[in-house]
């Protein structure tokens, strides 16, 4: 007899259906298991049966056979411990095969006979959800699957409370999700002195999603203003917020099973790995370029990052997606993120003040930024310098203009956005923002008036624009009109995003 029970493998965010097929039969016992199974999932053995122990069930002197169907693919997770248990205790007559045949199962088994969470039940409920199963989960992970309406979750605490569910002696309550967090109390743009043109393009790249990069001295206020662009950002809408939680559930990063509709702000350190970034590792795990998906990825002090690592940034930037290639595993995450980095212009960081700059000064300005290539600065669609904040400024009273009155702009460009890209029809499919925009959609998304159409002309033969840095500057523009409530572009709306371009410093 063998017994069959679903459960997935992972990836990337995408699930792949596995059989657990589960065989007792005569000869030598032993128990093994097959179908490409890494060391977490070989170790099964031995906590499946300390676990089946512990609930007064002894696994009987046949040879025990488990299979992990399909066999060539990589089985990788201890989430197949659940299922190989439960086939195990429905070819020992514990529990119904008709209950084993409708549900997808996944988790971690204790010695003890306890469900450890595990990573990715969000994505498993969707699959279940659609191939029309329930789903067996520990019950740490139940709010997280019950976020996916229109199926049954078990979500028990122990295997006793499954057995006792199954065989209908004690029936487990369906679990819930948990309301989702509010948003606590966020940093206000308006205890920021100064600096008025980073705040403008700060505004800027909030309302249409573009990269930003700021050079300035140190303790000028970079990184204030990166904190706050997360408050100038409108919520995630609901198809977005899935998107996100299905990476940070196989991330691992979902806290009690809550759903946030605020957007990611990923800050990693500059001295972060290529895999840390991008994604990758033993196990193919997603990089903070997929965990900032739909949010802002922040990178400080940007030319300490190593260069290699920035430069595998330009795939993601351009194609939305991070592809994780290794010999045995050909991953891709989502990673349509907004890239906000920050730098000083020099080692030193005080090019500007002869007072504090280096002996090597302007020279040493040079070599800094030499650092970071040139297609990447190409693809930043707004630099701003950040000039030190006198300290007078910083004792008076602030007269900025509050978050709330900036975010109030931007969620009215990004309307106007999402609804004239919806307009498009299918060509402008998946695309939320001026950022996104390419090709014929940014050509029917930002017509030129006859004034803006020369001044563009003229400004890309004289700058020497490159295809890449003119698509950027007609997009930059298109946000530029939103935020004033304009149709067309005009030529004051690309002379302010000509003058966010990057310049290189001079020796």
């Amino acid at each position: 007899m063998v017994v069959r029970v679903r459960t997935v493998a992972f990836e990337g965010v995408e699930v792949v259906p596995v059989e657990v097929e589960v065989s007792l039969a005569s000869g030598l016992p032993s128990f093994t298991i097959v179908g490409l199974p890494d060391k977490a999932v070989a170790e099964s053995r031995e906590r499946v049966r300390a676990a089946l122990g512990a609930i007064g069930l002894g696994l009987p002197p046949k040879r025990i056979t488990v299979n992990l169907a399909p066999a060539d693919l990589p089985k990788e997770g201890s989430h197949f411990d659940l299922p190989i248990a439960l086939g195990l205790m429905t070819a020992l007559g514990v529990v119904p095969l008709e209950d084993s045949e409708r549900y997808l199962a996944l988790g971690e088994l204790s010695l003890d006979g306890r469900l450890n969470p595990v990573n990715g039940v969000l994505n498993a409920a969707v699959a279940a959800a659609a191939a029309g199963r329930g789903l067996i989960c520990p019950e740490a992970c139940g709010a997280e699957a019950a976020w996916v309406g229109g199926i049954a979750v078990l979500a028990p605490l122990s295997l006793v409370a499954l057995v006792n569910h199954l065989k209908g002696t004690q029936i487990l309550a369906p679990p819930r999700p948990r309301p989702v967090p509010p948003l606590g109390p966020q940093p206000d743009l308006a205890e920021v002195r100064g600096q008025e043109s980073a705040k403008r393009a700060l505004e800027i790249a909030a309302a249409g999603g573009h990269h930003l990069l700021m050079i300035g001295p140190p303790g000028s206020g970079k990184s204030m203003l990166a904190a706050r662009l997360p408050g100038l950002l409108p919520p995630l809408t609901p198809r977005e917020a899935l998107e996100v939680s299905l990476i940070q559930s196989v991330a691992g990063l979902l806290k009690d099973g809550a759903i946030s509709r605020a957007r990611p702000f990923r800050n990693p350190h500059h001295s972060a790995s290529m895999a840390a970034l991008v994604g990758g590792g033993h196990r193919a795990r997603p990089g903070e370029v997929s965990l900032a998906h739909r949010g802002v990825l922040f990178l400080d002090e940007l030319a300490e990052f190593q260069r290699g690592v920035l430069d595998a940034l330009r795939q993601p930037i351009e194609l939305g997606r991070a592809v994780v290639a290794r010999a045995n595993a050909h991953v891709s995450y989502p990673a349509r993120f907004q890239l906000v980095a920050a730098m000083n212009p020099c080692r030193c960081g005080h090019l500007a003040d002869a007072g504090l700059a280096c002996a090597r000064a302007p020279r040493c300005a040079v070599d800094y930024q030499a650092r970071l290539s040139g297609p990447l600065l190409d693809r930043f669609d707004l630099t701003v310098e950040v000039a030190a904040v006198p300290a007078r400024d910083l004792g008076r009273p602030s007269t900025a203009e509050p978050s709330a009155g900036v975010a109030a702009r931007v969620a009215a460009a990004r309307a106007v956005q999402v609804a004239r890209l919806g307009a498009l029809g299918p060509r402008a499919e998946g695309l939320h923002c001026n950022a996104e925009a390419d090709g014929a959609v940014l050509e029917a998304i930002a017509p030129l008036d006859p004034a803006g159409r020369a001044l563009l002309a003229e400004a890309a033969e004289r700058l020497r624009l490159s295809a890449r840095r003119f698509h950027r500057v007609l997009r930059v523009a298109r946000t530029i009109a939103d935020l004033a409530g304009a149709p067309s572009l005009s030529r004051v709306h690309l002379a302010e995003a000509l003058s966010f371009r990057h310049t290189e410093p001079v020796a």
